[in-house]
């Protein structure tokens, strides 16, 4: 999971990171996620079905997982490290509800992906930061109908964080082409994007090629 595609001499480009829903059928939503993934730049995706059984998120990984390494994109779970792990998934992402860091790093090894939920706190993000996440999330920037966010996190964070660490920073919460221009301007390494992409009237390939459209006029404006 990188963002120096497209890299310039002053700052990385933003890259789109692409969240599945909360609840999806597998005999449909593979075609989705390949059209998807299709449409334009993706760095990862991250498989999160919230309080499914275990064996369904097996064989979600076992179904998905295929189509994103096809297409080199790096695939997280959610929540769960343990299966992440057992399904030799490139990574997890782990909120603060959830396993704690340390524990998800020493199941999932010292080359796996480990990104840590931040919500809208400063101290949350340096202290993920300290204990070695590969990268933090901020969010909700926006409203957004996927879960109930705990806090609503400004662009100024995004800025705050860029201008002080090296980690990536990922954008988070309700985020569409329309609206994600200020969030890179910020400083946002990647962009989360589920509803975004998945409702989108114009479909999900469509969706994801306007996401990258939007994020390049964003950098060019910088």
């Amino acid at each position: 999971m990188s963002n120096d595609k497209g890299k310039n001499d002053t700052q990385p480009r933003c890259r789109v990171y692409l969240l599945t829903p909360p609840a999806i059928s597998l005999d449909r939503f593979g075609d989705d996620l390949a059209r998807a993934l299709d449409g334009g730049d993706v760095a990862c995706m991250q498989l999160r079905l919230k309080d499914a059984p275990d064996d369904d998120v097996r064989r979600a990984c076992e179904t998905l997982m295929p189509i994103a390494i096809a297409r080199d994109v790096a695939f997280l779970v959610n929540d769960r490290p343990d299966l992440a792990h057992e399904m030799g998934a490139d990574g997890c992402h782990v909120g603060q509800d959830d396993m704690p860091y340390r524990q998800a790093r020493a199941l999932m090894g010292p080359e796996a992906i480990v990104g840590v939920t931040c919500h809208a706190s400063r101290h949350l993000a340096m202290t993920a930061a300290d204990a070695g996440a590969d990268y933090v999330a901020f969010g909700a920037f926006y409203d957004t109908a996927t879960k109930t966010p705990k806090d609503r996190a400004e662009p100024e964070i995004l800025e705050w964080w860029s201008g002080l660490m090296e980690i990536p920073c990922v954008a988070i919460g309700g985020i569409n082409a329309a609206n994600a221009a200020p969030l890179v301007a910020a400083g946002a390494d990647f962009i989360c994007v589920s509803a975004g992409i998945w409702s989108a009237p114009e479909g999900p390939a469509a969706a994801v090629a306007a996401l990258n459209e939007a994020i390049d006029r964003a950098g060019s404006s910088c």
